[in-house]
């Protein structure tokens, strides 16, 4: 018998208002779609049900017409294709069907279609493993976001562990159809970004044509600052051989350059046969200070001249008259010291102190650099009358002056210098090596003049001697890797340089060590050279940890950390070596030498590693002993000691950190040390428990490594300056630094602002170190001025300009800040605003090495400026940033046709505008914007680029900067303007 349910009448209405309410949600759904949607899903179900049907000879039409209706449906970025979406929910039944079939040709069109099916699944790899399955046709077929399902799914396939070689091989061919497709669709970006997720970039090579290779290689590049280290070497090579593909020679120098592989330069540089490009390459590396032997060339001398940047000043000069600056400028001319706001009192600062007459023989240096004409040094008389206003080393740094203001003419600036060689005075002639030194600096001469004239006085008995040719033979040959210059044998520069290293006689002070090791440093930049650091390292182990106290051992170390500049994990045994040294000066070389490693290439992992160290806390010895002084008796004292015991009062406390005994007077030099053994003899008679809690040892304190946290700090902006990316999120991290971090740090802050942003003065930076520079820390303000004299050097910036004029003022009765002040007023003027100290050039693609090194040598000395350049004495050590002295201008050269084979100046129009980033966008985009039309020789301020006005002349280079080779257009056709009304 079964049992009926009875419902009640309420029941019945409520279930009937339901059933009512189910199609009426339904409905609607069916109504949205279209006749012609409707029809689709009735034939897309039709053909899945053909599918289950056990009649074999209609699954091949079934898939086909399956196929047909998939492919002609129209794909959105918005929405999902209507096929896919009726096909959805027969995904699983589709590959259950696959597996039934047993028909070769069938079985690979089925794979086919539940491939493209795959991309609505939640099935991560079904597109990859059923397009291998399927027939292989072209994978364009499809659609784009297909073949972008594919790309996404590769990268992700392909680091999977355990995966097979068989199935790697599979994956492999996949990537390049993927590959194959992109490239011929305009894709190149997406090409690049899947054979880099997969580590196989170097398969790009076969598949990249002429036309497209330019925007391959631009985003290649554009990424290498991006990818970690081995990674963006990688790329950077790829390019090179992109480029030697289709016989781009001069950029695949370039891309030599940037991985710093001088054979490599050589091989291209033989490869090439146009007579122009090679004057161009010439140029390139000339600028880079890289020196070829072009011995057995057709047009040796020609290309000699042009790499030895021998006529660099008669350009120079050639660009002074067109803008009308060749008059010479006095340091008051550039200080306007009457613009100055007026003080109640008068100026109390005396004009001419020994500081004031410092500064303006830098300034004169730095407004007249280059010029060959000045106020001061002109005559003789005057200039000896000059040089004898200061006293000492002032006189050194005076008389080395002249060699900023005969830069690179040879020629004319060491006869100038010849006159002083003879002078009695050793200070004196000792900066007149220096000078020579500068003047040579970057300019490769056969004669060697600098290493004929200073080398004589490395082994001199007089220490000031050798300071003066120490230091000019590391300025004259930095980043010279000529073969004179390097042997190793009796009177190469080199040699010459390593003997200081273990010289004992009288004249071999520290300082002399330590400017030796900072002259190997800059003349062996980049060259991960390992003997001459292990020298260098085995001269530091030769020190006792007092003698590596001595500010000078600083500069060995800093000649250790450049000769691995930019070498990345080539430092890394050095950097575990150096470790070996006791702390904290061992903590200090070994970061400092990681730092240089990693200079300029942006590397994330390295900066959080820096960013780590910056935030130990570290109590030097002075600031423990103020603690303990202020923690008082250490815990409570037994009741019978209370009245031997009275309060500490201030000065009242002995070495150790505790109160004196009763009876000491309150400043006790003699006093007995507690922690010591016998000092409970020493105590209040009848207080013996109090003596024996004192004489519990204290903790040990750390080490104070805070020498190496202001390393750290100066390797961020070192590291971050690769790139804007970087540079930009390492401002935000200095704001963070010079907020919450100890002492040390805030003052290495503005000093590595200043390395981010060199030769170019944004307000915020300026603002921030405005801000410092009334500092109440004197070292931070000192390092402040110092660094706005850097952001801002060669601009003759309006802002800057009235910025230090106000720091003058405020900074009048502190010489040292006013001299800083005047400093960076004349740095701001450098060149009377026509030159740069910022290490990138070439459209900001290449570092050159040298003048790295001069600017991280400056900000390293300034890190302890009181016992360097501030010291009355290492001041001559300003001189290093000659190594970045750049003018920043265009000039445009021409074939000289009534002397085959030489060129002449031409000038000729271009436009002049902002630097467009032009990386990875459609078509040819314009490549600067805001532009005015000059007629060169041009200035080209920080960020801007060039590009000639009309198709009159070819260049040879796509960069137009610096000096640059032109050829006529053979399809120009000048334009006629009609005179007819």
């Amino acid at each position: 018998m079964v049992a009926t349910t009875q419902q009640t009448p309420k029941e019945a209405d409520k279930k009937k208002a339901d059933d009512k309410k189910v199609p009426e949600k339904a409905e609607p759904k069916k109504e949205e779609m279209s006749e012609e949607d409707q029809k689709l899903e009735e034939d897309l179900n039709l053909l899945v049900q053909r599918l289950s049907e056990p009649d074999t000879t209609l699954y091949k039409p079934s898939l086909e017409t399956m196929r047909t209706l998939i492919r002609a449906s129209t794909t959105s970025m918005t929405s999902v294709p209507k096929p896919l979406k009726f096909m959805r929910p027969h995904y699983n039944k589709m590959k259950e069907i696959f597996t039934s079939i047993v028909a070769p040709d069938v079985k690979k069109l089925c794979a086919d279609i539940i491939s493209v099916l795959a991309m609505t699944s939640d099935e991560r790899t079904d597109t990859i493993n059923y397009r291998i399955l399927g027939s292989h046709e072209p994978i364009g077929d499809w659609g784009h976001e297909y073949v972008r399902h594919l790309a996404m799914e590769m990268s992700e396939e392909w680091k999977k562990e355990g995966t097979s070689d068989a199935r790697k091989a599979e994956l492999l061919k996949l990537t390049q159809d993927i590959v194959s497709h992109h490239m011929k669709h305009n894709a190149e970006v997406e090409a690049c970004d899947l054979l880099i997720e997969i580590e196989r970039i170097d398969l790009l090579i076969s598949y990249v044509q002429e036309v497209d290779h330019q925007r391959v290689c631009l985003y290649l590049l554009s990424c290498a600052p991006l990818t970690p280290d081995p990674d963006n070497i990688i790329l950077i090579r790829t390019a090179l051989q992109l480029y030697l593909k289709f016989n781009r020679y001069l950029e695949a120098v370039r891309c030599a350059i940037m991985v710093n592989d001088i054979p490599q330069v050589h091989q291209i540089f033989a490869k090439a046969s146009d007579p122009l490009l090679r004057k161009q390459m010439a140029i390139l590396l000339g600028r880079h200070q890289i020196f070829l032997d072009y011995e057995g060339s057709a047009d040796s001398d020609a290309l000699a001249e042009l790499n030895s940047n021998a006529h660099l000043y008669e350009y120079f000069h050639s660009l002074a008259r067109e803008l009308d600056i060749m008059e010479p400028k006095t340091p008051e001319g550039i200080y306007k010291s009457h613009l100055e706001h007026s003080r109640p009192f008068g100026n109390s600062a005396q004009p001419d102190s020994t500081r004031m007459n410092l500064a303006a023989a830098l300034v004169n240096g730095f407004v007249n650099c280059g010029f060959g004409v000045d106020k001061m040094m002109a005559e003789t008389e005057e200039a000896s009358r000059w040089f004898y206003k200061n006293k000492e080393y002032g006189m050194l740094t005076a008389a080395a002056s002249q060699g900023l203001i005969w830069r690179w003419d040879i020629d004319t600036g060491l006869a100038q210098c010849d006159r002083f060689l003879y002078i009695n005075d050793d200070y004196i002639k000792a900066g007149t090596l220096l000078a020579i030194g500068i003047i040579s600096s970057g300019i490769q001469d056969a004669c060697d003049p600098a290493s004929a004239l200073l080398l004589d006085h490395v082994q001199s008995d007089r220490s000031i001697m050798r300071v003066g040719s120490i230091l000019g033979l590391g300025l004259a040959y930095a980043n010279s890797k000529r073969e004179t210059v390097t042997k190793n044998e009796e009177r190469g520069v080199i040699f010459e340089l390593k003997k200081v290293l273990s010289d004992q006689k009288p004249s071999a002070i520290p300082e002399v060590k330590g400017l030796a090791g900072l002259s190997l440093g800059l003349i062996l930049v980049g060259t991960a050279d390992a003997e001459a650091a292990m020298e260098m390292l085995q001269a530091l182990m030769d020190k006792s940890e007092t003698e590596l106290t001595d500010p000078n051992m600083r500069f060995l170390a800093l000649g250790i950390a450049l000769i691995f500049l930019q070498t990345q994990d080539k430092s890394d045994v050095f950097v575990e070596s150096l470790r070996s040294l006791p702390d904290p000066f061992g903590a200090m070389v070994s970061t400092l030498v990681e730092v240089c490693a990693y200079a300029g290439t942006g590397n994330v992992l390295k900066i959080q590693k820096l960013l780590h160290l910056c935030s130990e806390h570290y109590e030097t010895p002075a600031a423990e002993k103020k603690t303990a002084a202020s923690r008082g008796p250490r815990g409570p004292a037994p009741a019978a000691a209370t009245p031997a015991r009275p309060a500490a009062q201030p000065g009242n406390v002995n070495v150790a950190g505790t109160p004196a005994p009763t009876g000491t007077p309150a400043v006790a030099p003699a006093a007995p040390r507690r922690d010591l053994p016998g000092a409970a003899s020493a105590a209040t008679p009848g207080a013996p428990e109090t003596a024996a809690a004192d004489a519990t040892p204290a903790p040990p304190a750390k080490p104070d490594l805070s020498s190496q946290q202001a390393v750290a700090v100066l390797g961020i902006g070192l590291i971050a300056m690769g790139d804007d990316i970087g540079s930009q999120m390492a401002l935000r991290m200095f704001g963070h630094l010079i907020r919450y971090g100890e002492p040390v740090i805030r003052r290495a802050v503005p000093l590595a602002l200043s390395l981010l942003s060199v030769s170019n003065p944004q307000l915020n930076i300026l603002e921030t170190l405005s801000k410092f520079s009334h500092d109440s820390d004197a070292d931070t303000a000192h390092n402040a001025i110092f660094a706005m004299g850097l952001v801002g050097a060669g601009t003759n910036n309006a802002r800057l300009v009235a910025m230090l004029r106000n720091l003058a003022s405020y900074h009048y009765k502190d010489q040292v800040s006013l001299m800083l002040v005047r400093i960076a007023q004349g740095l701001t003027h450098l060149g009377k605003g026509t030159m740069t100290l910022n290490p990138w050039h070439s459209d900001r693609q290449l570092l050159s090495p040298s003048a790295l090194a001069s600017l991280l040598s400056i900000c390293f000395s300034f890190l302890d400026a009181n016992n360097t350049i501030l010291n009355n004495r290492q001041h001559y050590l300003l001189y290093t940033l000659v190594l970045a002295m750049q003018p920043r201008m265009l000039t445009t050269l021409v074939e000289d046709e009534m002397k085959p084979g030489s060129l002449k100046q031409l000038n000729v129009s271009v436009r002049v505008g902002q630097a467009v980033d032009v990386v990875a966008q459609a078509g040819k985009p314009k490549t600067i914007t805001g532009f005015q039309t000059h007629t060169t020789p041009v200035l080209l301020a920080h960020g801007e680029r060039a590009e000639l006005a009309n198709d009159e002349y070819l260049s040879v280079t796509p960069h137009l900067e610096g000096l640059v080779i032109l050829k006529k257009n053979p399809d120009y056709q000048p334009v006629v303007v009609s005179t007819k009304k």
